[in-house]
């Protein structure tokens, strides 16, 4: 704040945060499914436009207003240019066989029964292993809703189960940007910060297997295998299928696993699925250019990465999950996180966001309540500012003084950073995560939120060993900056 500008109340903080909460209900109510394809978008900006009033009310110009709405999305640009690289992905895995290939021997192997609770520990064990949520959901994931609509699953179910494995693999694993960035935040060491998670995160993903292996067992599988059998026998017709049509899936998960950047691995990814399509799936390539030649099939490969893969199977809805994909599919979700943004970043520019979290330590006496007051301001910073990293680096920069104060060891900030921080944000439909997760599954986290049952067991376990007291540490009185080992 500069001497010009005026500090935010409590109200003024609340105003725009209740104003955003009735127009999104209001748009869901209007618009059900379709609130996210604009009806979200301009309840945002109403949002944004009630919050610049307060500004200007509190003494701030539009250029220092702007200058923070730039840096804001600054933020996120890195985030949509992958999110424009996996659209490209999808396109061409779609194209190459790569997608259908997966889906083929998925429904070969993959008990109906025991889909949902298989379908949490693929995703957790390849999100482990590579270190990303993202790129788990848009291959594995992609594959395995392909798998779920042929066994007749109910998709919202499938897609909790997908994202409720891929968000612990990608919590658990050091390969994971955010599970470096909440112990550098509070003050800690990685491996010591993963260890101390697994007491929440551990349970939660045990719970999460049982309750999808009760809804499998419980649900209508009566699935025909005459059905999946003719559903395989369509994708050999229009696909050479084979396991090497799984070799760009391999390369994108060595180079994942080995941390090379995610923007170029992606869309090296993209690009080698281009070529798959070229080698191995000629009389596809060769049906949709209309024409023979390598430069008509280049010419498809193009539009696969741009305007995504239309598939004629011969069956709508097999034809409906095998066409889609290219950098177009994604230009909704990039309105809409840039429209977030912006709001979250007029409300941290006003120090509004602020103001709200200095409201809840006022109120926050105990280490429960102030654990507790940090998982809401984390939920509430996925909210306002559509970013998980936002949720975990303005949280911790605000409450790292005060767990010190209370003598708290790091670990118990950096877990409860990532406990909430992390984890809701595929809960958000406008936060870049939940955005990302309804454009490569195709559900909306309205649908697949009440079955992403680790994402909010998470944080409800911690919220219960937060009152409890286990497994909190505090620092040895004699040195409050020593560190415990777990």
């Amino acid at each position: 704040m500069t001497q010009s500008t005026k500090q935010p109340s409590l109200l003024q903080a609340l105003i725009p945060l209740l104003a955003l909460i009735i127009m999104l209900a209001s748009s869901v109510y209007f618009f059900g499914e379709d609130s996210s394809y604009g009806p979200n978008q301009i309840a945002l900006w109403v949002a944004s436009g009630i919050a610049l009033i307060i500004g200007f009310k509190n003494g701030f110009s539009w250029a220092q207003i702007e200058e923070g709405i730039t840096d804001g999305i600054s933020v996120a640009l890195g985030a949509m240019l992958i999110i424009l690289a996996v659209g490209s992905l999808i396109g061409t895995w779609l194209l190459s066989g790569t997608v259908p290939t997966l889906i083929y021997y998925g429904l070969e192997l993959l008990n109906p029964s025991l889909f949902y609770a298989a379908s949490c520990i693929i995703c957790g064990v390849v999100a482990l292993s590579i270190g990303s949520s993202w790129t788990t959901a848009a291959t594995i994931g992609v594959a395995l809703m392909g798998v779920a609509s042929g066994m007749g699953l109910e998709p919202a179910i499938a897609a909790g189960a997908i994202v409720s494995g891929a968000y612990f693999g990608d919590k658990m694993s050091p390969l994971s940007d955010t599970t470096n960035l909440a112990p550098a935040v509070a003050g800690t060491d990685l491996f010591s910060h993963i260890r101390y998670m697994g007491y929440t995160a551990i349970p939660a993903f045990v719970i999460s297997v049982v309750i999808f292996l009760f809804l499998g067992l419980n649900a209508d599988t009566n699935v025909s295998l005459v059905r999946l059998e003719e559903m395989q026998s369509q994708l050999s017709d229009t696909f050479n299928i084979g396991w090497e049509m799984l070799v760009p899936l391999a390369v994108l998960l060595y180079l994942a696993a080995t941390r090379k950047p995610a923007l170029p691995t992606v869309f090296f990814g993209a690009l080698l699925g281009g070529a798959w399509a070229l080698i191995f799936q000629p009389d596809m390539v060769e049906q949709m250019a209309g024409e023979t030649g390598l430069l008509a099939g280049i010419k498809v490969v193009w539009l696969a990465m741009s305007d995504g893969t239309t598939v004629s199977t011969g069956s709508t809805n097999l034809d409906s999950l095998l066409s889609g994909g290219g950098m177009v599919s994604m230009l909704n979700t990039l309105w809409l996180i840039l429209s977030a943004m912006t709001f979250g970043a007029i409300m941290e520019k006003l120090g509004l966001l602020k103001r709200f979290i200095q409201g809840m330590l006022k109120a926050s006496k105990s280490v429960g309540s102030l654990i507790t007051g940090t998982i809401f301001t984390c939920f509430g910073a996925n909210v306002l500012t559509a970013d998980q990293y936002m949720a975990i680096v303005l949280p911790g920069r605000m409450f790292k003084e005060e767990y010190a104060r209370r003598n708290l060891d790091p670990r118990v900030l950096s877990r409860t950073l990532e406990d909430s921080g992390t984890i809701t944000s595929a809960l958000i439909p406008w936060n870049t995560c939940g955005a990302y997760m309804f454009s490569v599954l195709a559900v909306s986290p309205f649908e697949y939120g009440i079955y992403a049952f680790f994402n909010y067991l998470t944080p409800l376990i911690a919220i219960v060993f937060a009152y409890t007291g286990w497994t909190i540490l505090y620092l040895k009185p004699e040195s409050d900056a020593q560190t415990q080992n777990a």
